[in-house]
């Protein structure tokens, strides 16, 4: 098999997970001395339009693997073609594509072959290939295997600039039933090795100079959306306890695509959850940037997301008695929890409002989406004129009828750009501007 046949196999392989981000490193290439460059501003200078990072080589070590997860196309009793990369290719793959400009770093992951020792031992070849034949700087994310020794597990650490593992399935019920060969333990327990070994590397990099990095862009995992019953309450739970435990730089959410047909899993055909995933991401940034517990954006009465409603304009619906907001008063606290006004509308608006008093122009200028906020403040004690505030008629106006009908009619919300001429992938599915947007900045 030649190299574009591999390349193609497990470039289509790999893009069942989402965990791409931007690099969160800074580190540069010397010119005469090495290749690459990682900064803290982002990896790579384009983004798909839901706001993945899509500069990355994305791709399997291999797909052949010793697992049986029910939810997998690369289950061991899939009937799939199979390929395998060597280190070597993978590295010089990875350093062609760079000197080609297709990309700025490396997304590796693989299947279990033989053991997950072995497999991991395996990617640690490559990207020490990488960094030390090639001396290639650029940014490497790395998927950590679990059931792998720690000492690889360090070893990974220090070549990759973040490693993530990923926990797949919210509860231990779901991973017994769909994913027998893997338990909540075997993830948690390198999830917590990690975290442990980023603090103390902190502490060794202040009192050693030449102390080698660990993983300078944290660790991220990956849950799977809609494979399984587990409530939106359950899922978002367990990403704010990860978050507090692990120190995790991102959860991401992959809306299921069914890969064959499985009697505990949906039926083939079945349109993934789109729009429950960007629900969950929308509440991921509550979590992250806002203040917001996951008690308070949904509880045990209400467990999945108001399709109609964004999980921030549902929490001050139904939470009248903190609003209206006086914006030349109000706490910056108190002003991320209005619809409209994100991290940095709120820092522009306490800064703004120190040299005069702000009104409603002036507001959208400083980037807050009146659109949404005019229900829920006030300025020097007066609501926007004209404006008539009911119960119903706020709810009429902030439902986004438009962006859920988007979401069902149009195809696949994320899908992996492709090296090659597919019809599909180029007509993948573009959401509008505003969702656009709200997804690279995190403004709501």
């Amino acid at each position: 098999m030649d190299m574009l046949e591999k390349l193609k196999i497990l470039g289509e392989s790999a893009k069942y997970d989402a965990s791409c981000t931007s690099s969160g490193v800074s580190r540069k290439g010397s010119g005469s001395d090495g290749v690459g460059n990682a900064f803290y501003g982002g990896l790579c200078h384009s983004f798909a339009a839901d706001g993945r990072c899509i500069s990355l080589l994305k791709i399997l070590m291999t797909n052949f693997c010793l697992f049986d997860c029910k939810y997998c196309v690369n289950r061991r009793s899939n009937d799939v073609p199979r390929a395998r990369f060597t280190p070597d290719e993978i590295a010089d793959l990875t350093i062609n594509f760079y000197r080609r400009n297709y990309i700025e770093g490396l997304f590796l992951s693989s299947g279990i072959i033989q053991s997950p020792d072995y497999t991991c031992e395996q990617m640690i070849e490559a990207i020490s290939i990488l960094r030390n034949k090639y001396k290639f700087y650029g940014y490497i994310h790395a998927k950590a295997i679990p059931g792998a020794d720690p000492e690889l597990i360090n070893r990974l650490g220090t070549l990759a600039d973040r490693i993530s593992v990923n926990i797949e399935l919210p509860s231990q019920k779901s991973l017994n039933a769909l994913a027998p060969d893997k338990s909540k333990s075997s993830i948690l327990l390198p999830m917590g090795h990690i975290t442990n070994k980023i603090k103390q590397n902190s502490y060794e990099i202040v009192r050693y100079k030449s102390a080698p990095k660990f993983a300078p862009a944290g660790q991220s995992t990956q849950m799977i959306i809609g494979a399984t019953p587990d409530t939106d309450f359950q899922i978002l739970r367990l990403s704010e306890a990860m978050y507090g435990k692990y120190s995790l730089k991102r959860v991401f959410y992959s809306a299921y695509i069914p890969v064959g047909d499985q009697k505990l899993l949906p039926p083939a055909g079945t349109k993934p959850p789109l729009l429950r995933e960007h629900r969950l991401y929308q509440a991921d940034w509550l979590l992250r940037f806002y203040g917001f517990k996951a008690e308070e954006i949904l509880d045990e009465q209400h467990q999945d997301f108001n399709p109609l409603l964004d999980p921030k304009c549902n929490w001050a619906i139904h939470h009248p008695e903190c609003f209206p907001v006086e914006i030349n008063k109000a706490p910056y606290e108190t002003l991320l929890r209005v619809p409209g006004i994100g991290v940095k509308s709120a820092q522009r608006i306490t800064i703004a409002r120190k040299q005069s008093k702000l009104d409603y122009p002036d507001l959208g200028k400083l980037g807050v989406v009146l659109k949404r906020a005019v229900y829920f403040i006030l300025c020097s004690g007066k609501r926007a004129e004209g404006l008539i505030v009911t119960e119903a008629g706020i709810m009429r106006q902030l439902m986004s009828a438009s962006t859920v009908k988007e979401l069902e009619q149009k195809g696949s919300f994320g899908e992996q750009l492709s090296f090659f001429d597919d019809k599909k992938n180029s007509e993948a599915f573009l959401p509008s501007m505003e969702d656009a947007v709200k997804c690279l900045t995190g403004e709501m």
